[in-house]
Parts: structure tokens; sequence; C-alpha cells
């Protein structure tokens, strides 16, 4: 199969939508084919980010001529990004103008949740539809999970790579250290980290080349306010790093898997440090109520797989779960 697709047929939109917080509005983005007229929740994907990068960043870089999201609509899916307030287009807090030291850790995974779930509500009266498939990776795969387990009505199938369980070793996205509102990412600096985490024989071919400056240059635009006030750096607000310390450092589920009546597919990279193989098996044995469970491994790849040399391998195996028939029993 070629890695290479046409994107002069996809049609792309963006809306802002009100959250549930006057004055806050969430950015949602569309990508489906242009002759795509009939929309139905099997073709439906609704998404949300991780921690640290928008919805965009992750999803959306052209990278190689396309992006994720742009494989998916080529594949014939009607494919809807949400940024989480705070992040990327969407609504920023007026605190997060100030000093991060003068007030604590934004947006916990409790907002997480609000705000993708008026992204749903938005996708679903937009098509007019009952259900939509939903993807996620990391932190959004809390925030997903925790909105299914919570809506099954409203979830047709979910997907998630990487997802948060309890740890009983120090997470690599938590430094340590008092949490201010929110962090400086140095998005230039983190190639180092990156490619620290698979195996030195991997490091020069891991990620294509190029890729990795037209994602940060992409990912730095997002938050044009670092351009005059912190060149380079992103802002991320902190508010999942504290539901680290008190939920799955501390031994306490933010939610419980269990709850999940949907069919599930689980993805993990063989080199992801952030999410270690063993926490994603504690994880997929946690999903005991899913109608059905499906675990892909995905060789040679990191935390980031998405955007690494391997990320048709996810790219295809989203795809076709996402397109398998499933008749509940």
């Amino acid at each position: 199969m070629t890695n290479h697709i046409s994107i002069d047929a996809i049609v792309v939109e963006e809306y802002r939508i009100p959250s549930d917080t006057p004055g806050i509005d969430l950015h949602v983005r569309n990508k489906r084919h242009a002759g795509m007229s009939r929309f139905v929740p099997e073709t439906t994907i609704v998404m949300v980010h991780g921690a640290t990068y928008s919805s965009e960043s992750l999803y959306d870089v052209p990278l190689g001529g396309f992006s994720f999201m742009d494989y998916l609509a080529s594949e014939g899916f009607d494919v809807f990004t949400v940024d989480v307030r705070g992040y990327g287009k969407s609504s920023r807090p007026e605190v997060m103008e100030m000093d991060p030291a003068l007030n604590p850790p934004l947006i916990g995974t409790d907002v997480g949740v609000r705000d993708f779930d008026s992204a749903v509500d938005f996708v679903l009266r937009h098509r007019g539809l009952a259900k939509v498939n939903v993807f996620a990776m990391s932190w959004g795969g809390t925030v997903t999970g925790a909105y299914t387990a919570a809506n099954p009505d409203k979830v047709l199938k979910l997907a998630v790579l990487a997802p948060q369980w309890l740890s009983e070793r120090p997470i690599p996205l938590d430094m340590g250290g008092e949490l201010a509102a929110y962090r400086l990412v140095p998005v230039m600096n983190t190639l180092q980290r990156w490619l620290g985490t698979a195996p030195e024989h991997a490091r020069a071919t891991i990620i294509p080349q190029g890729w990795f400056e037209q994602w940060a240059m992409a990912t730095l635009a997002d938050d044009p306010w670092s351009e005059t006030r912190e060149p380079g750096k992103l802002r991320a607000t902190n508010g999942p790093i504290q539901d680290i310390r008190d939920y799955w450092r501390a031994g306490k589920p933010y939610y419980k898997p269990s709850d999940i009546q949907v069919p599930v597919l689980l993805l993990h990279g063989e080199w992801d440090i952030d999410v270690p193989i063993d926490l994603a098996l504690a994880y997929f044995q946690e999903l005991t109520s899913a109608p059905n469970r499906l675990w892909i491994e995905i060789g040679e790849a990191t935390h980031m797989a998405l955007l690494e040399k391997n990320r048709m391998r996810a790219f295809r195996a989203i795809s076709a779960f996402f397109r398998e028939a499933y008749t509940p029993e």
C-alpha cells in the first residue's frame, strides 16, 4: 500500500463552538472528502489531544505531504478534532497571560472531559447523528476513556494510543517540583528527549528528515503569544500533571476502564517510555466490559508514533478498526 495520498479533494472547515463556561470558546477542525454527502456514526470520528500539544499539532501537520487527518479523510471518514481550552486555537483562560507562578495548575482532566463533551455534542447536532467514533492519545486517552465510560449512548467505538494508567514509577511528564498554572515547553529542544526514548541504533531514522522541524514550527504557530513573549516556547497547562500526582501515581484511577461498554482499540509503541508496555497491558486487562477489544503493538515507535516513520501502521490499524462492522450481541 502506498504512503502517498491525494489531498486535493479534502474539504477543511473550522468552527468556534461555545464551551460550558461563558467567554470560553473551543476550536473544532473538520476534514472530509469533498464528495462525502452521507454522514453516519460508523465513519464519523472525534479526536482530542494529549497534555502538551494541540490536536492540530498532533494530528494535522502534513508530514511527508499529508497528515493523520488527511489520511482518515481520504479513507472516507468525517473527522473532527477539538482543542481543550488553553490549547491550540481554543480560548485561553486570562490567567495564562499572567506569571504562571501566581496561580495553581490549570485545566485538569475534569475540564478536558467537559470540553470534549461540548465538542461531541456539537458534532452530533451538526451531522444529525446519535453516536460517533472517538480517538485520542496519552492524556487525551483519559479524557475520552472517562467520557466513553460515562456516555456509552454517544460513542460507537473508542481507539486510544498510549492511554495513562496507574504507575508505581515516576512518569516522565512530571518533572517534579511545585506546579504553576502552566509550563513553558521549549519545542525546538524536545528532539533530544524524543529520540532518546528509542535505542541508539534507531535514532537517526525514526523521524524522517525535515519532519521534526516542520512539526515544531507548526506547533509553535499554535501559540502566537510565544513569538513576542517567549520565543520558541509553547504554553502547556499543568492540570494534567497535577492529575498524575492525584490519581495515576497515587494508585487511584481517574475512571474505571471496566465501565467502558463499547469496542476498544489500544495502540502502543514499542519504545514508549511515557506509557511503558506493562502499564498499557494493565489498562487493557481492565477493559472487562468492552464487548470487543484489540491490542496493536507498533514496532520501532515511541510515544509520538503518529509523527514517526512507522506512523502508517497506526493509521491503517485505526482506520481498519473503525471500518470493521460491529453488531452488538
